[in-house]
């Protein structure tokens, strides 16, 4: 429409006006100058490695790794800058998916899969990978920092990087007043510390900068660092560790910080009086490093740090090949020939396979998880716990479909479940009797148990050590188990231990309470059951005979002891026999007759000189009674 002066003027002249005369024409008025690129050239520049000078990145479009497989091995030239890039590329994903991976379950393999990668070449890329993972999730930094105090051990120049990155990102964060970095670095170094991958006069260094000028949120942090590593400040410097808490004493009777941290203060010295039990320096489960193979960086908060930025990005290796195989024979001194070894390992299972099978097909499979065995206890567990009476209880264990060999799977647990009770309970007594008497087997079962728990009585608690004595005594005084049992205890001063002590003291106390002192020794003075008994009433030697009247008297049960003294008061009178007997000259040669008849009348010398000196005798033997006796 042309311009008659009465309609608006258009939009290009308004503007011309404005501008003092300069013209500008629309964009849509010129032909674009921008070349949209094929994105199949632009992939084929991704996978050389080709670099846009415009941009400085590759093409950007998405390669799969099989495709990037499939590339490298057809290139040719491994030396090229090409080949080099691809593998660095490959070397970061690799390395990014490892420490992804990672948990408390299966750091172990992935130490090992780690450590077949060059991270040497890559240390740069593993620091990066684990700084980044450690601040998206600071719930597993002990779990990265354990990945790292084993990679340490074998490469400290990857510790050391790490370490010197971390200390810088946090002054960094602590100049920017940047919480969340400096509360998840805090974190991922107090584990660091407790690894002992980094001395803790860098700990002692960050406590001291956080609470030099006390606000809510460093006090915060501060008391958030402590729970991490104060296990372990407690273990190395606990005199650090008091003047720390000092510190905390006196911001706390200031009062210039807010009423929650003072709480947070107050649990923390909470903590400190239960020795930090509910937070451990380092769980079992990663306690991978020995004390010998450490290797501990002395780093602090003052050192010139270089973080060595160059290493994070490509560079052209002109000695590759060469680098590459130096790094194999590191692995191979690390891992050893696992790779043969599992090839190896292949062959045979497969040849095993093949001559194991038979005609059929057919395979034996044996169960070595002990699985059924398993179950087996925990099947007489519950039945044993759930029964109310005895009867019962047998029943339904007796009604267990056992194999040969399984009797002593029930009679262990049946021990093991009165040793846990506060008080013995006759129960599990008369619940033992019952199958001892159902069964002979269970008979060489318990006496198989009666001497493996002698064996290791002192390895018990002293209720555990009664309980268990208490059960033997009810199985012994009620016959279910027989007194042969007796011959594993030899009561000598050498042979015993304060804990077999009281276990045989509890077991004949037991015994003769049910028994009565009479009927109890009337069954140990058996002539049969003589050979079972030698190590309860000992007559090799007089130390051992003093020792074991000594025992049975303090105990209570002297009368037992009546035929040991006896044997030790006769003792001086056997010795002095054996003394005058007349030795033979070394030439002399004996007939059997002459033997004999010389025998003769030494039998009836003795017994004439016995009868003339017995009313001599009678008052040695009584002062040698009393001397005895007093003893």
């Amino acid at each position: 429409r042309q311009h008659d002066g009465r309609s608006p003027p258009r939009r290009a002249e308004r503007a011309e006006a404005d501008n003092g005369g300069r013209s500008y024409t629309r964009r849509g008025d010129e032909p674009r100058k921008r070349q949209i690129e094929d994105p199949f050239e632009t992939a084929a520049k991704t996978a050389s490695g080709i670099v846009d000078s415009a941009s400085g990145k590759t093409g950007g479009l998405y390669m799969p790794p099989y495709k990037i497989a499939q590339m490298m091995k057809e290139v040719t030239d491994k030396k090229s800058k090409e080949y080099q890039k691809m593998t660095w590329e490959a070397l970061k994903k690799s390395i990014n998916g490892l420490v992804n991976k990672v948990n408390v379950s299966n750091i172990k393999n992935i130490v090992i899969e780690l450590l077949r990668e060059n991270i040497i070449r890559g240390r740069a890329l593993l620091v990066r990978s684990l700084m980044k993972a450690q601040m998206a999730s600071p719930g597993f930094a002990h779990v990265y920092a354990g990945l790292l105090a084993v990679v340490n051990t074998k490469m400290p120049e990857v510790g050391e990087l790490l370490l010197k990155r971390v200390v810088s990102q946090f002054l960094r964060a602590y100049k920017r007043n940047d919480k969340v970095m400096c509360k998840g670095l805090m974190r991922f170094i107090a584990h660091l510390v407790n690894q002992q991958v980094t001395h803790e006069l860098l700990a002692l260094q960050m406590i001291t900068l956080m609470l030099e000028t006390p606000t809510d949120d460093s006090v915060e942090e501060t008391c958030t660092f402590i729970l991490e590593v104060g296990a372990t400040l407690a273990d190395l410097t606990p005199q650090g560790l008091n003047a720390v808490f000092e510190r905390l004493r006196g911001i706390l009777h200031e009062g210039v910080i807010d009423r929650r941290v003072q709480y947070m203060i107050e649990g923390l010295y909470a903590q400190r009086k239960q020795g930090f039990a509910e937070h451990p320096g380092v769980l079992p489960e990663l306690d991978l490093v020995d004390a010998d193979d450490q290797i501990t960086h002395e780093l602090t908060l003052d050192d010139e740090i270089d973080r060595e930025e160059t290493l994070d990005y490509f560079t052209f290796d002109p000695e590759y090949e060469q680098n590459e195989q130096k790094y194999a024979a590191v692995r191979r001194e690390l891992l050893g020939d696992e790779e043969e070894d599992d090839e190896e390992g292949e062959e045979d299972s497969d040849e095993e396979g093949d001559e194991g099978g038979d005609g059929d097909g057919k395979q034996l499979i044996s169960d070595l998880t002990e699985q059924d065995l398993v179950n087996l206890r925990r099947t007489v567990y519950l039945t044993i716990m759930s029964s109310m009476a005895v009867d019962e209880c047998a029943h339904k264990l007796m009604k267990l479909k056992l194999r040969d060999g399984q009797q002593i799977e029930v009679a262990t647990m049946l021990i093991e479940c009165a040793a846990q009770e506060r008080t013995y309970s006759r129960f599990y007594g008369l619940l033992g009797e019952r199958f001892c008497l159902i069964d002979n087997e269970y008979k060489a079962v318990f006496d198989e148990l009666f001497a493996k728990q002698y064996t290791m009585i002192h390895r018990l608690e002293t209720n555990k050590l009664r309980n268990v004595a208490k059960l033997f005594a009810h199985l012994i005084h009620s016959d279910a188990l027989p007194w042969g049992v007796m011959e594993y205890i030899v009561l000598t001063e050498e042979e015993t231990t304060s804990s077999s002590r009281i276990f045989i003291k509890i077991l004949f106390q037991e015994v003769a309470e049910y028994l009565g002192l009479k009927t109890m020794r009337d069954r140990l003075a058996d002539p049969y059951m003589q050979q079972s008994f030698e190590g309860l009433f000992p007559k090799d030697s007089p130390k051992n005979a003093r020792f074991a009247i000594n025992f049975w008297t303090a105990i209570g049960l002297g009368g037992l002891t009546e035929p040991l003294r006896e044997h030790l008061q006769s003792a001086p009178k056997r010795i002095m026999a054996q003394a005058q007997v007349p030795q033979q000259p070394a030439g002399a040669v004996l007939t059997f007759s002459d033997t004999s008849s010389d025998s003769d009348s030494d039998s009836d010398s003795d017994s004439s000189s016995s009868s003339s000196s017995s009313s001599g005798s009678s008052s040695g033997s009584s002062s040698s009674s009393s001397s005895s006796s007093s003893s």
